[in-house]
């Protein structure tokens, strides 16, 4: 296998943006991407280009989304593909873009993603997030996102004994890490006693407990590594790369605690990666809603099965913990732009590498081997990736 390295990375601010659609947001990225490639690049170098997304405005553009939007930055002619899986939809068009470097199939790839998911009504949009569970047993019964994971939440807490008040801490973690993030959707600080006092969606839930529907992009370029020191001397690696599955409808499951989704493809990127979840020094995770963070903790190794609540009163997990996880704000104060999520952990992850996060106040200090962690809906699909960077 060819070594995989990035050398580029751009996105949007993530939010509300009525006056901008799929090309013009995925421009933006690209063009914040061509900027941060430090020696330059000439974009007819680019050879195919893997795309996450769920609806391209819940419908206006279902088929042919990769070459419209690569026609539209004057690439018409490279290879292009949609990729969708739900909410991981980013996160496996980076991976279908690193095992086609690492196969050595093409030098130089972009993984991208982008959604538009603010121009409709809340009814279209709760249809458009409920395709991706299971239709038949799930949406048409009347589950929403909301419900499927407050069903999970619930189980949790009767479980391990979780509190409200650890669900909230969740949200007022991210919502901090988000303040200094010019990118994020909801850059407002919020008290424990705020986030307890949320207006009710599911219980246990509150509106504190639920990512946004946002809209964004995010870009990357994926590098063979042999060549990438013609584009700079500042790598980040990918050093570990995996995906995995699970039943979709969660009663299907033998657990609803956590994703066993998520469980495998973390083994899978710490075995190629040839670390242990120990040598992890920060992350970003999908949280969208607070239970899929506290979840992922144990899914992901960093603590002991139902043992998540002690990362967040010890502060483990925060900024200046010894384990960061979601210093960009995470899905639920960055936003959750469906498509390009998976994507923009990753750009998240290459600006920390490289120490130059955009405000000085978010770089966080040393930064070791990192990981990010893109779930698709409910835990059907799971994408996991290992990064570090090097001189």
């Amino acid at each position: 296998m060819q070594e995989v390295a990035i050398v580029g990375a751009g996105q949007t601010r993530y939010g509300d943006f009525p006056e901008l659609g799929v090309k013009e947001l995925f421009a933006l990225a690209y063009r914040e991407m061509l900027k941060s490639v430090d020696r330059g690049l000439d974009p007819q170098q680019i050879q195919a280009a893997y795309i996450g997304c769920l609806s391209a405005g819940s419908g206006f553009q279902l088929g042919q989304l990769a070459p419209l939007l690569m026609g539209h930055v004057g690439l018409p002619h490279i290879a292009a593909v949609r990729v969708e899986n739900a909410c991981a939809s980013g996160g496996y068009a980076l991976y279908s873009a690193a095992c086609a470097v690492a196969a050595g199939k093409y030098d130089l790839v972009l993984a991208a993603g982008v959604e538009k998911m603010r121009d409709v009504s809340s009814a279209k949009g709760r249809y458009w997030l409920g395709v991706s569970g299971d239709t038949e047993y799930e949406r048409l019964a009347g589950s929403t996102f909301a419900g499927i994971y407050a069903l999970m939440a619930a189980r949790y807490m009767h479980q391990y004994g979780l509190k409200r008040e650890h669900l909230s801490m969740v949200a007022v973690k991210n919502h901090r890490h988000a303040l200094d993030n010019p990118k994020a959707q909801f850059r407002k600080e919020i008290t424990l006693e705020e986030a307890l006092r949320g207006a009710p969606v599911a219980h246990p839930f509150n509106i504190w407990d639920c990512s946004p529907t946002s809209d964004g992009a995010a870009v990357v370029l994926l590098c063979n590594a042999r060549i990438a020191r013609s584009f700079t001397d500042r790598l980040v690696y990918l050093k570990g790369f995996a995906v995995a599955s699970d039943y979709l409808a969660i009663h299907d499951r033998d657990s609803i605690t956590g994703l066993a989704a998520t469980r495998r493809a973390a083994a899978a990127a710490y075995q190629q990666a040839g670390v242990k979840p120990a040598d992890i020094s920060f992350a970003e995770v999908h949280d969208c809603f607070t239970i899929a963070e506290i979840m992922a903790y144990a899914d992901l190794g960093f603590c002991r099965e139902g043992e998540a609540w002690r990362l967040l009163e010890e502060g483990t997990t925060r900024r200046e913990g010894r384990l960061p996880v979601n210093n960009s704000g995470g899905l639920k104060a960055k936003g959750h732009p469906i498509g390009a999520t998976g994507v923009g952990m990753a750009v998240e992850i290459f600006s920390q590498l490289r120490g130059e996060a955009r405000e000085p106040s978010r770089q966080l200090k040393n930064p070791g081997l990192a990981l990010s962690h893109n779930v698709g809906g409910s835990g059907g699909t799971a994408a996991v990736f290992i990064y570090r960077g090097g001189a």
